[in-house]
């Protein structure tokens, strides 16, 4: 038994991530099957399937969790907000940036704040949930109506719902294998999945073309999981030499590396950035029944959604990457390390050069990710008889979510295979001599 999958459960250090991972996950499931008291679930279930596009991109994010009125409803949103606005305000101010850049301490530091922060959000997003989702219909709340205990007692459990999500992300992300948060938002998405493609059956039979509609999804979804997989793993290699020194007849150093840039470096963070900054709005908006301006953010494949969604996602593409990764630091440590650019200069004309590939690159990658975010969103549109959780589900933000955080999974446990001299899942790896990648340097 030589497969790779053998090799992970080799390793102490590894198993043990994997399992925390798991069981993180498993307890996090279990909170869904938590409800709210004084919740009418079957009136809810119908609400939330027949409310539009902006309720089923929130079901679909929290695993259904709104139709089943479950304490984990708020989901890692109001973590998601208060990372946001940590992230922009260490661009902003330059105390927060100068904390950031003290290290561990500084980063702590911030952590602490977004935990801090991520309460009050919590507060108010389960407030406006309260509002927009469960007071307009009377039958949601049942005999005992919308009573000012009923309202603490939900808003307290959302809170303290959306407060154990954000733990149990954290502990993913320190004791398990990748990011947290987004590896919780692809566990509620795939957790919709048999529900979905049940209603795919059953939209396509009831609509009298039911070979046509099933081959189109099937169709869609094939070709937006080739093309997220050939993005995700393109990758822009810039040439990185090293200094020969030359002592009696050795030659010393000389050798050929490359420093890779992913062509989609942010990932899928901007997809999630720009979901939970959407969902906010139409809320409010919900809330405070301003009908025209709710339906201009949650009609999927009508002109201000769409403007809106690529804008933001091609902010937040290039604010991710100039966050997470510093071409002045690169160019550093290339320089401290005897390392340049063949025909570039070290010190400052290296940082310019990575600085122009990097621009180059990430506007690639977030014309790709607008892309593939905003059309299938036409074509689902155009299908008869798609409730929103499913045309959602259907499109390309769910889909991109899942698969890039699959890929970025895979590529931390073929590097934990790697560092331990295993063959890792994907063949031609990291290593060997000669010619290597240099990465690390300069990411956050």
């Amino acid at each position: 038994m030589d497969h790779p999958i053998f090799h992970l459960f080799k390793n102490e250090e590894t198993r043990s991530r994997i399992t925390a991972t798991l069981g993180l996950l498993f307890a996090f499931r279990i909170g869904f099957k938590i409800p709210l008291p004084g919740v009418n679930l079957d009136a809810l279930a119908e609400q939330v399937s027949g409310g539009g596009n902006w309720l089923g991109m929130m079901s679909a994010f929290s695993g259904g969790a709104w139709s089943q009125a479950a304490v984990f409803s708020l989901g890692i949103m109001p973590y998601i907000s208060a990372s946001i606005i940590f992230s922009i305000l260490t661009k902003v101010s330059p105390r927060l940036e100068a904390i950031q850049k003290e290290g561990a301490s500084g980063q702590k530091k911030i952590s602490q704040w977004t935990r801090l922060i991520t309460v009050p959000l919590a507060v108010i997003q389960a407030l406006l949930i309260w509002v927009a989702v469960l007071t307009p219909n009377p039958d949601v709340l049942g005999a005992g109506g919308a009573t000012l205990g009923t309202a603490l007692v939900i808003i307290v459990g959302l809170t303290a719902g959306a407060i154990a999500v954000m733990w149990i992300g954290e502990l993913i992300t320190e004791h398990g294998i990748g990011n947290g948060a987004s590896l919780l938002i692809m566990a509620n998405i795939v957790a919709t999945m048999p529900e979905s493609l049940g209603q795919v059956f059953q939209t396509s039979t009831n609509s009298g073309d039911a070979y046509n509609t099933v081959l189109t999804l099937v169709g869609i979804w094939i070709g937006i999981v080739m093309t997220i997989v050939f993005i995700q793993k393109g990758e822009r290699r810039i040439p990185i030499q090293y200094a020969r020194l030359t002592r009696g007849r050795r030659v010393y150093g000389g050798q050929k590396h490359y420093l890779p840039l992913k062509v989609n470096m942010a990932g899928v963070m901007p997809i999630i950035f720009a979901s939970a900054l959407f969902m906010l709005p139409s809320l409010v908006f919900s809330a405070m029944d301003w009908q025209i301006l709710q339906s201009l953010f949650s009609d999927t494949d009508g002109f201000v959604y769409v403007s809106l969604y690529m804008v933001l996602v091609f902010f937040f593409c290039f604010f991710w990457n100039n966050l997470m990764f510093q071409p002045d630091d690169i160019a550093n440590n290339l320089r401290e390390h005897g390392s340049f650019i063949p025909g570039i200069r070290p010190g400052v004309r290296t940082a310019e050069h990575i600085k122009r590939v990097l621009s180059r690159i990430t506007l690639a990658g977030a014309l790709f990710l607008a892309l593939i975010a905003v059309v299938p969103n036409f074509i689902t549109g155009r299908i008869p008889g798609l409730s929103g959780s499913l045309a959602y589900f259907l499109g390309g933000t769910s889909v991109l979510i899942v698969v890039g955080v699959a890929l970025d999974m895979v590529d931390r446990l073929n590097a934990q295979l790697v560092m331990r001299n295993y063959e890792g899942f994907m063949k031609g790896g990291p290593g060997g001599s000669g010619t290597g990648s240099a990465t690390g340097w300069g990411k956050k």
